[in-house]
């Protein structure tokens, strides 16, 4: 559907191994930075997907509601009164009718 906007995966962020030095960053501190990135990143493919499938259903919903055949005020309150006739000839008979 749309390009792949993705770089890296939650894998390759879990699994990114970087190296020390003398003067490096704490690695624990860089473990527990790379989670929480990890959780966020998470969050936001699933909420990606979920409009990715909204926004389909939307789509589908909107094609459908173009097709369907458009009547007019017009023939509807025709319809309406046939039918209201109809009903007052069946309840109140001949007598109805023809007043």
């Amino acid at each position: 559907m749309s390009e792949e906007i993705n770089q890296i995966s939650t894998k390759e962020i879990l699994d990114k191994e970087f190296k020390t030095s003398m003067r490096g960053y704490n690695q624990e501190e860089v473990d527990a930075f790379l989670d929480i990135i990890i959780k966020d990143y998470e969050a936001f493919l699933n909420h990606i997907e979920k409009l990715e499938q909204d926004n389909s259903r939307l789509r589908k919903q909107s094609e459908q509601t173009r097709s369907r055949p458009v009547t007019s005020n017009h023939q509807v309150n025709y319809d309406i009164l046939k039918r209201l006739s109809n009903l007052e000839k069946a309840v109140f008979g001949k007598k109805y009718a023809d007043s």
